[in-house]
């Protein structure tokens, strides 16, 4: 008998209408749709006609009802809902479903007060407080839109996204606090973003945190202390009920990065985001309500805490923890296992870079040995990964910890997904009988399919996924290709961009003439029906005429026992048109400072270089072989969400291959620390501008700068 997972998908692609309407059963609607989806064909001012899609389209509902009203009205008000904890500041609150409620009813009554209407939209930039995840249900309250922004992003980005957006107000907090570098003053930030926007918001509600003083607030340009206005209108009895809106109107507008120009604003719809990630959180990651703990280790400002943070955990009645701090450094690489123990978090969710800077800080995995030893992650039974492709090591390390110290049957689930889905395409279903219409249709009791470290998965439930080439033919399994998805995609999926119907189409359908949605991934389908998410279809290596992923080559490189970190950029050649260039990271550091300063471990530069080019050339193939290497600790740039910035990587050594060695590189926003990029430059630098050798091995050390010791190597 096929397995429940494959079974389910098969369901969802056959006949979704059947399928989503089962499913939106899950939802409170203050008016029941009749259908589940309705295709239409879309012109657009240029002329262009493609397919277009909406779910549910003639329902009603408010989602601020589904997260916390109906739980209170069914007798679960007093059930956890949120636990915060926040290492950088000391404090851990926790509030109940009832306590959300009176929190929410209330700055909702506010907001209103304040000029917010149904449709209005109001920009969040908030650190990872519980009044952020009040603001947005207050919003959603109204029927009106959020449109989160990243706390601490600077202020022409906050410009960009309060442009696009024109929103009728924002929403902000006196300071964030980044690890252990203290407070972050937000209010010149959204000042400066302000003055710098065409579009001016009537009124700034800030937050008050005791970490920083706001000063005294400009009420001519629309500033007010939240917190006074809270308690005002808590003593006049000020209050907002749920406003329904239609299933296709927009809940949110969160604005992902652009290859080029500005921002793009994601649009998610109402019903179709409650339907889907209800099913989502239950059949995915096995959250199915009360009792059951989520962390998800991220941030308001990126998509995942959207759907797993605040919405997926309290639409099904869970409780979710909101964490303020680092993996590592506030204060050490045991941060995260001690909020599993303490709060008995059944599920994590976390990026490959968190649990790769955990490895760094913690190398024999001791602080998880010592929770694990005492019997204090036993709740765990799934750690969930994404936000860039989990190499296998990391998978293998966790799976072994997780087998030995967490729940019965814990599993390390990689999966895939990406802003404009709003939840994951692929992954291991953790409750796949969830997806079934019906229980006849598999076995109720059929454990999670394995996984496969370096695969994230299979499809989940209204994601048809296929594998092209660049003419959009479909291509055989174990064959690499363009990652597109059928139409219409899964409910929590965008169907438009923010004011932008012209940048949808060309952004995401022109290419393949409106046949698929393409992702901007490169990968493979395996035997079995695992997908393989190798790397972004712009990191494509091509090497004499042979197509070559980043993902698969910094997984070769990652066998190395000496190699903690890699990331491949293509290089210039005048024989091959490119070769895979590798930046590296040692898996031990150096440390040490001042007069002490130490090297890198004692090996032969030219023998790593073999080493690790002869295990591309066995897992690859010699026409893979490495173009060269620069190795160090703190040159691979990363976004703050974990994901390796290849193009400033790729721009730096197009550069250099030229002797501009100074020249501009696009770095955006979202990079976690430029101060990494400046590193990179300076041993790219380095590197290029010796003409005895093809190729350098160079070592960089933030605390000393380069080695003494410069050693050649010969590329091959």
């Amino acid at each position: 008998m096929a397995h429940p997972q494959d079974i389910v998908h098969q369901l969802s692609i056959r006949d979704p209408e059947a399928f989503w309407q089962h499913h939106a059963q899950a939802i409170t609607w203050h008016t029941r749709p009749s259908r589940a989806l309705s295709r239409q064909k879309k012109t657009l001012p240029s002329g262009t006609t493609h397919d277009h899609w909406s779910w549910f389209p003639d329902g009603e509902l408010s989602t601020t009802y589904n997260c916390v009203d109906r739980h209170v009205r069914e007798g679960r008000g007093d059930n956890v809902a949120i636990i915060w904890e926040s290492p950088v500041s000391g404090r851990r609150e926790t509030y109940t479903y009832r306590q959300v409620l009176e929190e929410v009813e209330v700055l909702a009554g506010v907001l209103h007060e304040q000029g917010v209407r149904k449709g209005d939209v109001v920009v969040i930039y908030m650190p990872m407080i519980p009044a952020v995840l009040f603001a947005a249900l207050a919003i959603t309250r109204l029927g009106a839109i959020h449109s989160a922004v990243f706390g601490g992003f600077a202020a022409p980005s906050l410009a960009q996204r309060i442009e696009a957006a024109r929103p009728r107000a924002v929403l902000t907090a006196s300071c964030g606090i980044e690890g252990t570098k203290g407070p972050l003053p937000y209010r010149p930030m959204v000042e400066e973003a302000i003055k710098l926007s065409a579009s001016k918001p009537e009124k700034v509600l800030i937050w008050q945190r005791p970490e920083l003083g706001w000063g005294k607030l400009d009420h001519a340009s629309g500033q007010r202390d939240w917190q006074e206005l809270v308690q005002d209108a808590r003593k006049r009895g000020v209050k907002a009920h749920p406003v329904p809106v239609k299933s296709t109107d927009p809940l949110y507008v969160i604005y992902t990065s652009g290859t080029t120009g500005l921002p793009k604003g994601v649009v998610r719809e109402a019903g179709g985001h409650a339907v889907g990630l209800i099913l989502s959180i239950r059949y995915l990651f096995g959250v199915r309500g009360p009792g059951d703990v989520i962390f998800t280790a991220s941030d308001m400002g990126w998509v995942v805490g959207h759907s797993y943070i605040l919405y997926g955990p309290l639409m099904v009645g869970a409780t979710t923890v909101l964490y303020e701090g680092k993996p590592v450094g506030t204060p050490d690489a045991g941060a995260f296992w001690r909020v599993v123990e303490r709060n008995k978090v059944n599920v994590m969710f976390t990026a490959p870079t968190a649990l790769r800077a955990i490895r760094k800080d913690d190398p024999e995995n001791k602080y998880f040995e010592e929770s694990g030893k005492r019997g204090a992650l036993r709740t765990l039974r799934s750690l969930f990964l994404a936000g860039e492709r989990s190499e296998p090591s990391i998978v293998e390390t966790f799976q072994t910890l997780l087998s030995k110290y967490g729940a019965p049957g814990a599993q390390v689930v990689d999966h895939w997904w990406s802003t404009e889905v709003g939840s994951p395409i692929t992954g291991i279903a953790q409750h796949a009988e969830e997806g079934l219409t019906d229980k006849k249709q598999g076995s109720p009791a059929a454990a999670p399919l394995a996984i496969k470290p370096g695969s994230a998965g299979k499809p989940m439930p209204g994601f048809d996924v296929r594998i092209v080439d660049d003419n959009g033919k479909e291509v055989p399994r174990g064959t690499m290709g363009n990652i597109v998805l059928g139409i219409p995609l899964a409910p929590t999926a965008f169907t438009t961009l923010f004011n932008d119907e012209e940048r949808f189409y060309k952004g995401y359908l022109k290419r393949f003439d409106g046949r698929w949605i393409d992702t901007g991934d490169a990968g493979y389908v395996d035997a079995d029906g695992y997908i393989n998410v190798m790397s972004r279809s712009d990191d494509i290596i091509n090497v004499a005429a042979h197509r070559f992923s980043t993902g698969a080559i910094e997984q070769a490189i990652l066998m190395h026992p000496f190699v903690g970190e890699a990331s491949i950029v293509p290089k210039q050649d005048s024989i091959k048109g490119h070769v895979p260039f590798a930046f590296i990271t040692p898996k031990h550091p150096p440390t040490g400072g001042g007069n002490n300063k130490q090297r890198l471990p004692a090996r032969a530069p030219d023998a790593l270089f073999n080493e690790i080019n002869s295990l591309v050339r066995t897992q690859i193939g010699p026409i893979a072989s490495l173009g060269g290497i620069i190795q160090g600790v703190g040159i691979i740039p990363k976004t703050r969400s974990g994901k390796t910035l290849r193009r400033v990587l790729r721009e730096l050594v197009d550069n250099a291959t030229r002797g501009e060695f100074d020249a501009a590189v696009s770095v955006p926003p979202t990079v976690e620390d430029a101060e990494v990029v400046r590193a990179a430059r300076e041993v790219v630098r380095e590197y290029f501008s010796s003409e005895k050798v093809k190729a350098r091995l160079i070592c960089y050390l933030p605390s000393m700068g380069k080695c003494p010791i410069v050693s050649l190597i010969q590329a091959s």
